[in-house]
This record gives C-alpha cells, sequence and structure tokens, in this order.
C-alpha cells in the first residue's frame, strides 16, 4: 500500500549517517527530546515511509506492531461503522504521532490526504530505546494526554456547538497544525476536501460551504482558494469558536 523510500544519506561533520539531521518536523515531534548526538540511534530503528494521496497507512483492527512520526504532508483518521460507513476523526500532520493506544489492534483508520512522509518504528524495537531517553517517554506520555484532551474536545464540537462554533473551532486547530505550543498560522492550507470537513464536523458539504461564506462576509477569515484561509480576525475566531460571539 504504501512505497517505502531509500533513507536519507546526510553525513555529519564526522562522516556518520544521520537521515533525522534535517527533518523538518523535529521542532514540534516527540523527537525533539533526543539530543542531536544521539538521534543517529534513533534513525537506525526508524523505518522512513512515504504514502500517495488516497492510500491508508494503519488499518483498523489490524495488529498494532508499529509506531507512526508524520515528517509531512497531511491525513485523515477515520473509522469504520458496520454498515460500511465512515467517520473522519481527525486529521493530523506533521509532528503527529500515531499508535500510542494500548490496545493489541489499531483503534483507527490512516489514509492519506496529499503525500504524507513519516517514520515507521517498531513497538520492541522503540520500548528498548526509551529506556535510555526517558524524556521521550514523558513526551510519549504527554502526546497520549493530549489525544485524551483533543477526544474530549471533539465531543464537546459534536454535542453542543452551533455550525459557525464549529467551523470556527476547526479552522483554529487547522491553524495550528505543526506549529510550536501557543502559536498559529495566520495563512494556512486545508488540503482535506469539503465533504471530509463536513464529515469530521457532523454537518453538511453544504452548511460547511454556507457557513465559509458567511464568515468571510462577517471579516473573520478570507477565503483565497478551496485549500487555502487567512484569518483576519484571530481574537474574533476564538471568540466565536469559544461560544462568547
Amino acid at each position: 500500500m504504501s512505497a517505502q523510500l531509500a533513507r536519507p544519506h546526510i553525513l555529519d561533520p564526522h562522516g556518520a549517517l544521520d537521515p533525522c539531521a534535517t527533518c523538518e518536523a523535529r521542532p514540534v515531534s516527540v523527537c525533539n527530546a533526543i539530543a542531536d548526538t544521539d538521534l543517529g540511534r534513533l534513525a537506525a530503528i526508524a523505518v522512513v515511509t512515504e504514502t500517495e494521496p488516497g492510500q491508508c497507512f494503519i488499518d483498523e483492527g489490524e495488529p498494532a506492531n508499529s509506531f507512526f512520526n508524520i515528517t509531512a504532508g497531511t491525513a485523515k483518521l477515520f473509522k469504520l461503522l458496520p454498515d460500511g460507513r465512515r467517520q473522519i476523526t481527525g486529521f493530523v500532520g506533521a509532528g503527529h504521532f500515531l499508535g500510542l493506544a494500548v490496545s493489541d489492534t489499531y483503534a483507527f483508520s490512516a489514509e492519506a490526504i496529499e503525500r504524507v512522509r513519516f517514520c515507521r518504528f517498531q513497538r520492541s524495537k522503540l520500548r528498548m530505546l526509551l529506556d535510555d531517553f526517558p524524556l521521550m517517554e514523558k513526551r510519549l506520555l504527554e502526546v497520549a494526554a493530549n489525544e485524551l484532551v483533543a477526544a474530549q474536545e471533539q465531543m464537546l464540537l459534536l454535542g453542543r456547538k452551533t455550525a459557525r462554533e464549529r467551523l470556527a473551532s476547526f479552522l483554529l486547530l487547522q491553524s495550528r497544525q505543526g506549529m510550536p505550543c501557543g502559536h498559529s498560522r495566520r495563512r494556512f492550507s486545508l488540503p482535506m476536501t469539503r465533504s471530509d470537513i463536513a464529515d469530521y464536523l457532523g454537518l453538511t458539504i453544504e452548511t460547511v460551504s454556507r457557513t465559509l461564506t458567511k464568515l468571510r462576509s462577517e471579516g473573520l477569515i478570507d477565503v483565497v482558494s478551496q485549500a487555502e484561509i487567512i484569518v483576519r480576525n484571530p481574537s474574533g475566531l476564538e471568540g466565536l469558536a469559544g461560544g462568547l460571539c
């Protein structure tokens, strides 16, 4: 389903291979808990893989033998219903670490929206490495805690928020993707389709399009194209997402 890439051959000043040295996702990834001098040990157990749009790289129900660290691109996470329908539960990009659930099988599927690159780690090998890198283990615990918070936020979003509040919350979330904690972008891409957004937010495609137009007319955002948004009024969008407008 996915094509394994050749491992990057980047030479450090001492001539040692260090494929993690130029990873753009490292500043926002759990990998930044490991010192530069120890990156070689992490790189030695990573399988760098690239997946084309529309391809799954995690299948719900399959044995959970690996962890996945997204380093480029965007993917959607979803769960299948017994009748074949699917519910999108989230979108992930550079810096997201997947597969931390304690179950023996994956609780969700992951499909590339655009070309996605990730590092895959066998669970057994990474667990052995964590014995020597407690800071990385701490970061992984933080990731697991953040996933719980995100799940609670999604329950609130679907259960209590209006369509305008849901879309404002979603846009703010996307503006923070791949950014350090507390930072966001004023201009960002939405590589997912309107249908995917509607599925995630529990809305119709028509409601998503109509609400985007409304937010634009209110001066909160600009819709540059089908796949690009500019936030014109961050505080106003924050207020709307929080139910204050």
